[in-house]
């Protein structure tokens, strides 16, 4: 084989020539040649071959918030990485350009190669986004590796959607997550997005286990997940893993094969108003004008404003020796990690 080969595979009994990729639930069977539903894993030869390793469709410093990350270095920036492909197929995908397809132009780096340029950038931190990652999992574990080796900090912008085995091998080199909660309906993750809802909701509980700096994001998308019943199951369950998780309410605009109206902005306050009390952050984006703070739980005075990117931080103070951050106004730890 002259790619690389793949992990979290089987071969399939009494077919030698043909294995089953045990990455995500779909768990791909796959013959000579032929790729799985992520169409960047490869049978090939009775083994699991990955000729997209390596394959970088994208690279930008990024403000940390872009990710979105509001508790996690507000106001840095960070080194950000994109990939090709995606084991889900959500029809309103923002980046569908390089989730849905591979024959697009992209530039080959090695993860130590890829390291060294986010170490020499100033930034600190790397983060690996746009499109899903995690079907890159084997490059993305050395890289994470050498990522920790020159202390940067790593963050994974992912849907989640892996089995256990791989999720705790990634959130075990993982800082900061954001994770897609794009749905609280099975039937909507198996049939509409091509997904498993109990995979993803797994990983949240895992990151927050193995202690990772864990953010989520909702797309609110017009005709899919637009109800307060299905806001009220999502509430439910992040309240019940912990009401600090901060949680984005992103408005959907129509794009790829979806094309119902944007999100109306009452919407997400109706939903923000149903949350008050149970997840101590919500913030809403997409929704031009809005404004986000994050206020101390203790003395209720502000540590963050955010005004799109533009990032101010009135209240917070970070304990250089400690790297621990607090309020400035009372003195008390803020909600906020490095």
């Amino acid at each position: 084989m002259n790619v690389p080969e793949g992990r979290y595979y089987r071969v399939v009994q009494d077919r030698p020539s043909t294995v089953q990729c045990g990455l995500c639930p779909h768990r791909c069977v796959l013959k000579q040649g032929t790729f799985g539903l992520c169409k960047v894993r490869q049978g090939f030869e009775g083994a699991l071959a990955l000729p997209f390793y390596g394959s970088i469709s994208s690279i930008s410093i990024d403000p940390i918030e872009k990710k979105p990350l509001y508790h996690f270095r507000p106001g840095s920036s960070i080194f950000s990485v994109g990939f090709v492909g995606c084991n889900l197929h959500c029809p309103f995908c923002q980046n569908w350009e390089i989730s849905q397809k591979t024959d697009i132009t992209f530039r080959s780096i090695s993860p130590a190669e890829l390291i060294k340029l986010a170490a020499e950038s100033g930034t600190d931190a790397v983060a690996f986004t746009y499109s899903e990652p995690l079907v890159h999992i084997e490059y993305l574990l050395e890289a994470l590796g050498e990522a920790k080796k020159r202390g940067l900090a790593t963050v994974l912008v992912s849907n989640g959607c892996i089995n256990e085995e791989p999720a705790k091998d990634v959130l075990s080199l993982t800082d900061a997550a954001n994770i897609d909660l794009k749905s609280f309906r099975s039937d909507t993750y198996r049939n509409q997005l091509g997904g498993d809802l109990a995979a993803v909701c797994r990983f949240l509980e895992l990151a927050r286990e193995m202690n990772v700096h864990l953010e989520v994001t909702t797309l609110v998308v017009t005709g899919l997940n637009d109800s307060l019943a299905e806001a009220e199951g999502i509430v439910e369950f992040l309240s019940g893993l912990s009401p600090e998780i901060p949680w984005h309410l992103s408005a959907y605009h129509p794009a790829y094969r979806w094309h119902e109206g944007s999100t109306k902005p009452e919407l997400l306050f109706q939903i923000k108003n149903l949350v008050r009390g149970r997840l101590s952050y919500v913030y809403l984006g997409n929704i031009w004008g809005e404004t986000n703070q994050t206020l101390c739980s203790h003395c209720g005075k502000s540590l963050v404003e955010r005004s799109g990117y533009h990032i101010e931080t009135p209240g917070l103070e970070l304990n250089e020796e400690t790297k621990a951050y607090f309020c400035s106004h009372c003195g008390k730890p803020a909600p906020i990690y490095y």
